[in-house]
């Protein structure tokens, strides 16, 4: 074995013999199947998914900072398999490796599915009484810590030598809280039941609806290339009349239909239907024009509305959590983290002033809303800093649509990771800041 190695001279000609043998040995095991990656893929994928969750859970962090992390270190992409490539691979195109994740085609077909499954899976936290109830003052609030972040992270981004449009997305990503990571942590830390985080909660919901009218936006912008008053406006129509059409005559039939076949008391059936209304619903925003997001968002609120809401969730949340996870690693494969040194103070600066202006833009519209100070600065604090699936969803759709720089990617997943692990030191920053000045 050992003279086999030393007349080997090139890593091409390593990479070629592995791969050989590797293809040899699948062949023999499985002459039957059709020989792709995308098994070997989702193999991967699953079983790393639960490693991570498994470690992650022990050390009491986001699962989503392990599944982004893991994804970087096994994608194709990560720089401790490159001398597995062939010299000339490029990202667009499907590469083959072994031991890896290797087909960027299959991965961005994993994405996909769980964009779908998680925003539909959301929808359901959020029916229409819920959304309705929340009040002004969430609405106000979450409105104005948003757009105040994402006019201000469009500057500096701008500063930085950014262009129009990479500035544009970063600054919408950067403007969104991350429901998934903020609610686990408040749920960790006993806060959930707080008066406080019942506002939090409300302003989640709020800017959960404003990304996914915001994705809609963003992806007229990025196709015409350049903010167009009649474009925007045709989509925010659109959207418009899409949610209308939701909460008037989707409510009227959808939940009734769910309910009856509930009422048959097949789990299976159930299942079946109300996936079938979610890929359904994504299908139909995607033919009028809008992101397959806002589509899976609105079925997930129609199933709220019907009796069966709890059944159903429960029912395909392990589908959910099975391509949240696939999701989440298959994005943090796509990151290209070899550059990284070259943007990581970049990724600094853009952390300090998106989580500066979130809690200066909470705390202004929680003063115009006359909210008393300890929530206030409670729900500021809590809301600065994570952020997490809305904000990869927003620069993924740009760098599928060919509109932004591909360093965005990691970018974002390194600001990701960053700000989920000081979320759980700001909100005990809160602990202590609060008492000092009023109780909540």
């Amino acid at each position: 074995m050992q003279n086999y190695f030393l007349q080997i001279d090139s890593s091409d000609s390593i990479q070629s013999t592995l791969s050989q043998s590797v293809s040899t040995i699948i062949e023999e095991l499985t002459p039957e199947l059709p020989q792709t990656t995308f098994v070997t893929d989702l193999a991967i994928i699953m079983i790393l998914a639960s490693i991570v969750t498994l470690a992650f859970f022990k050390i009491k962090q986001p699962l989503i900072i392990g599944y982004l992390f893991a994804g970087m270190l096994i994608g194709p992409l990560s720089p401790l398999w490159a001398w597995f490539l062939p010299e000339g691979s490029t990202p667009s195109e499907p590469i083959v490796g072994i031991g890896i994740l290797s087909d960027i085609s299959a991965l961005n077909l994993f994405a996909e599915i769980g964009v779908i499954l998680l925003l539909f899976v959301i929808g359901i936290e959020f029916p229409f009484n819920k959304i309705r109830s929340i009040g002004k003052v969430a609405i106000g609030v979450g409105t104005i810590g948003l757009f105040t972040t994402l006019i201000a992270v469009f500057f500096v981004a701008n500063l930085f030598g950014m262009n129009f449009m990479d500035s544009l997305f970063i600054a919408a990503a950067l403007s969104i809280t991350s429901t998934a990571i903020l609610v686990k942590i408040l749920e960790d830390t006993g806060k959930i039941k707080k008066e406080s985080s019942i506002l939090i909660l409300g302003i989640l919901i709020v800017e959960d609806v404003i990304a996914v009218i915001l994705i809609s936006t963003l992806q007229s912008i990025a196709l015409v290339g350049t903010i167009s008053i009649e474009s925007v406006l045709v989509v925010v129509m659109v959207a418009a009349g899409l949610i209308i059409g939701t909460f008037t005559v989707g409510r009227k039939v959808i939940p009734p239909l769910i309910d009856k076949v509930a009422a048959a008391e097949n789990r299976e059936i159930l299942l079946l239907s109300v996936l079938g209304v979610c890929f359904g619903y994504a299908l139909l925003a995607n033919i009028v024009g809008l992101s397959v997001a806002i589509g899976a968002f609105l079925a997930g609120v129609l199933v709220a509305e019907s009796k069966s809401a709890e059944v159903s969730k429960i029912l395909s949340s392990p589908i959910k959590d099975m391509f949240v996870a696939i999701f989440f690693v298959s994005i943090g494969a796509l990151m290209d983290i070899s550059q990284i040194q070259n943007y990581i103070f970049l990724a600094i600066a853009l952390i300090l002033v998106a989580t500066g202006m979130k809690f200066g833009g909470n705390m202004l519209g929680n003063f115009i809303f006359r909210q008393n100070r300890g929530k206030s600065l409670r729900s500021a604090f809590t809301l600065a800093a994570p952020r997490g699936e809305f904000s990869i969803v927003i620069v993924k759709v740009g760098v599928d649509l060919g509109a932004v720089s591909t360093f965005l990617f990691p970018l974002i997943g390194i600001i990701t990771i960053i700000t989920a692990f000081i979320s759980p030191f700001l909100i005990k920053a809160s602990d202590k800041v609060v008492p000092k000045i009023t109780e909540d």
